[in-house]
């Protein structure tokens, strides 16, 4: 005889008489009786673990408290060696579990479609398996490595109120026998009971980890919005990052936006090294460029992922993800990566979390990007004032001084606390009032104020000379917020110009002073030399006496060294009655040559109209020479440590001076050298004199005569007398001494004074009855210097 459960039930419910339970056992055997108090003993068991499951979960509100006492319930009411007990993790599609693992509470979680936890909560149908092994589904691997062994499965799905599947229990090995449809239903039952203290600890939890996280988000936003230089905030923002989201490191790319590229202040695991690749390169490459989100679970099975850095580092990339850093109007300004979740792969809440901190952080990031531009711009124009030789002093809108550079401290031989948080006033008085004025009419008209070449008076007694310029300073919005007067001491400019324009025009010395060159040092130079001097000025001198001497030589000065001013030459020096100006010396043009020539004839010209006028006085008329050389030599300021002077020294020096004498010889008034004959030849009027020898010179040198500044007067019938002797000095060279001679004698026909016509005229009718060597080369070697 079969006496059911619902038998039992209503036995243990007191639903039936007396006379029926005594009816009930009368015809029950021995047997039968044992199994009825059996099955009433079970019953009470169950009902009991009911009881007591419900007992143990009121009061838990944690899944680290609630999945231990669940389990230990279910193991003692369906009499197994051990149960456990899996909840759905819908972020991540996992099932996971909380056991002990040492001395902590660990987790265990899985796909929730493998195994045979996975198929039952897939399926939503319970299972008994009376042999483990032999069901694919389940995973022996699992025995192997913790050396237990699995019998027989009993795994039911958890179900909530609205009958959704929330997790799977799993008990392994009955103790007596195999599980039955009686342990199912009892363990579906446990798990009905349970699975409401389940959804609230579930909940629980969650509002608990969302509670804690905006306390984590608000502490960590405040602990980067506290810090302002970039470098030590992006570290704090990985910290935070990684510490938030539950990870083992993450890097932090930023954009730059010159070089279209990627780079890492801050790497996990990698100290001291900046790692840059181009912006759309790589995973964090592409998350950028797209702007969105990049959540990886195997970073291996990945194809945008390079191992190569793992291999490189040693490091083990599992999970990983990639957040866009979005910044005020949608500016994207870097990439967050974040790598390898303890817990397993990312879920949406980490990617929640992440994208809230990321807009915190990219406004850190805004700030800390901001600091260090102005602060680099304003080490930028540190330097520039601190580099600058101009004085700077800025003052605010009521006009006190702020700031100095340290030109302003050394021209005006002040120190900080002498000239800041003063007014001009207190700086500037007495005879340095008119800077202070200068600030005054800024400040009443808006205009700048400009003052050139005005002496400053510095305590010691110094006097320098400076230009000022005052402005006044405007804001964006064009509003006044304080002033700045530059001052720019040109003392040293001052004396300099006042020095050289003893000795150059005045465009010369700007050009100079604008070229920067005024460390006058020696350097080799191309250049053109002219000498002049006074024929017979030692008897003049002496029929003149001192006093008139001097008046003739300050007259004959004046007029020609203002003739080589105003073709920028340098007066060199006087020596006597002697004038040495160089071409070139101090700034070089192609015209130095040309130049050295012009004024040589405008000084025999200007010589002409000097007589004129000393005629006129009844004083006797005076004659010069000039020599020109063009060539190489060495220009700076030669002396000694005590006297030294800027002048150039060189062959082409003497060879200038010996052409000067040479005048006498030939009774010419200008010669120059064949150098300067290839710079002047196609706009000069000039004739080849000789092939000579100078004293001091084995190389002989082509001569040539200025003619520039001829007049028919000076030179009459100039044509024809040049054409025949330059037929002559052709003749002559062939050694045709009738020739030559004929020719240099229709020369002295057309102008009877002319010199070198005269000399060759002489030379011929030597020749003609001596002649020369076979050995002749033309060349004349002068007698003299």
């Amino acid at each position: 005889m079969q006496i059911g459960f619902e038998t039992i039930r209503q036995i243990l419910e007191h639903r039936l008489h007396q006379e029926d339970i005594e009816k009930l056992l009368h015809g029950l055997d021995e047997a039968g009786k044992a199994e009825l108090f059996f099955r009433i003993t079970e019953m009470l068991r169950r009902t009991s673990a009911l009881a007591d499951i419900a007992n143990r979960v009121s009061d838990s509100l944690s899944l680290d408290v609630l999945f231990p006492r669940l389990m230990e319930v279910v193991t003692e009411a369906l009499n197994a060696d051990r149960s456990s007990l899996f909840l759905h993790d819908a972020e991540t599609g996992e099932l996971f579990s909380r056991v002990m693992q040492g001395d902590a509470i660990g987790e265990i979680r899985f796909p929730c479609h493998l195994g045979v936890a996975g198929s039952v909560f897939t399926s939503g149908t319970a299972e008994i398996i009376a042999d483990a092994y032999a069901d694919p589904r389940f995973n022996q691997e699992v025995d192997r490595r913790t050396g237990y062994r699995t019998r027989n499965i009993l795994c039911v799905p958890i179900r909530n109120k609205n009958h959704e599947v929330i997790g799977i229990t799993q008990v392994l090995n009955k103790q007596a026998g195999d599980f039955d449809s009686e342990d199912k239903r009892l363990l579906e039952g446990l798990s009905l009971q349970a699975s409401a203290a389940l959804e609230n600890a579930r909940l629980f939890e969650k509002v608990e980890r969302q509670q804690r996280e905006e306390a984590m988000l608000l502490e960590v936003s405040i602990s980067i919005v506290a810090e302002i230089h970039l470098g030590p905030l992006l570290a704090r923002i990985m910290a935070a990052a990684t510490s938030l989201l539950e990870a083992d490191r993450g890097t932090l790319f930023l954009y730059d936006a010159d070089t279209h590229e990627l780079y890492s202040r801050v790497a996990g695991g990698i100290a001291g090294e900046e790692i840059r690749f181009p912006a759309d390169a790589g995973i964090a490459g592409e998350c950028f460029s797209r702007g969105r989100v990049i959540n990886i679970a195997d970073a291996y099975s990945d194809s945008r992922f390079n191992p190569d850095f793992d291999r490189h580092t040693g490091y083990r990339t599992h999970s990983m993800l990639c957040m866009p850093i979005i910044a005020r109007a949608e500016r994207k300004i870097g990439v967050m990566q974040i790598l390898n979740r303890k817990g397993g792969a990312f879920g949406s809440s980490d990617e929640r979390r992440l994208r809230a901190f990321s807009a915190q952080a990219a406004v850190a990031i805004e700030n800390a990007q901001l600091f260090e531009e102005i602060t680099a711009e304003r080490n930028y124009n540190e330097a520039i004032l601190h580099s600058m030789n101009n004085a700077v002093l800025t003052l605010d809108a009521g006009g006190t001084l702020r700031k100095v550079n340290e030109s302003a401290r050394r021209i005006l031989r002040r120190a900080d606390g002498e000239l800041i948080s003063h007014g001009l006033d207190d700086i500037f008085y007495g005879r340095n009032s008119w800077v202070a004025k200068s600030l005054d009419k800024v400040r009443a008209t808006g205009a700048t104020d400009i003052t050139v070449d005005t002496d400053l008076f510095i305590e010691g007694g110094e006097t320098i000379s400076v230009n000022l310029v005052t402005v006044q300073l405007n804001s964006l919005r064009d509003e006044p917020i304080g002033y700045m007067l530059m001052m720019e001491d040109i003392t040293r400019e001052k004396r300099l110009r006042n020095t050289m324009s003893r000795y150059m025009s005045k465009s010369v010395v700007d050009q100079l002073l604008a070229s920067g060159e005024v460390e006058l040092g020696g350097t080799g130079r191309d250049v053109s030399v002219l000498f002049s001097d006074i024929r017979g000025f030692t008897s003049i001198s002496e029929r003149l006496g001192a006093k008139e001497t001097v008046a003739l030589l300050n007259e004959y000065f004046t007029d020609m060294v203002d003739i080589v001013f105003a073709h920028n030459g340098v007066l060199d020096k006087y020596i006597g009655d002697m004038i040495m100006a160089v071409f070139g010396s101090v700034l070089q043009s192609d015209e130095d040559a040309s130049n050295a020539v012009m004024v040589g004839n405008k000084m025999l010209t200007a010589l002409h109209h000097l007589n004129r006028r000393r005629a006129e006085r009844g004083d006797e008329a005076i004659r010069i020479g000039v020599g020109i050389s063009t060539g190489h030599v060495v220009a700076g300021n030669i002396g000694s440590l005590k006297r030294m002077e800027y002048t150039v020294v060189g062959d082409r020096v003497n060879l200038a001076e010996r052409l000067e004498s040479a005048n006498k010889f030939y009774g010419t008034s200008i010669l120059f050298c064949d150098a300067t004959w290839t710079a002047v030849r196609d706009h000069a009027a000039a004739r080849e004199i000789d092939l000579i020898r100078v004293r001091g010179r084995d190389k002989p040198v082509a001569i040539y005569e200025a003619l520039g500044h001829h007049s028919e007067d000076s030179f009459p019938h100039r044509e024809e007398a040049l054409a025949a002797f330059s037929e002559g000095l052709l003749r002559y060279r062939q050694r045709d001494w009738g020739g030559a001679e004929h020719c240099f004698s229709v020369a002295l026909a057309a102008n009877p004074n002319d010199g070198p016509s005269k000399i060759y005229f002489e030379r011929c009718r030597i020749y003609g009855s001596t002649p020369p060597p076979a050995a002749w080369d033309g060349v004349w070697t002068m007698p003299n210097k």
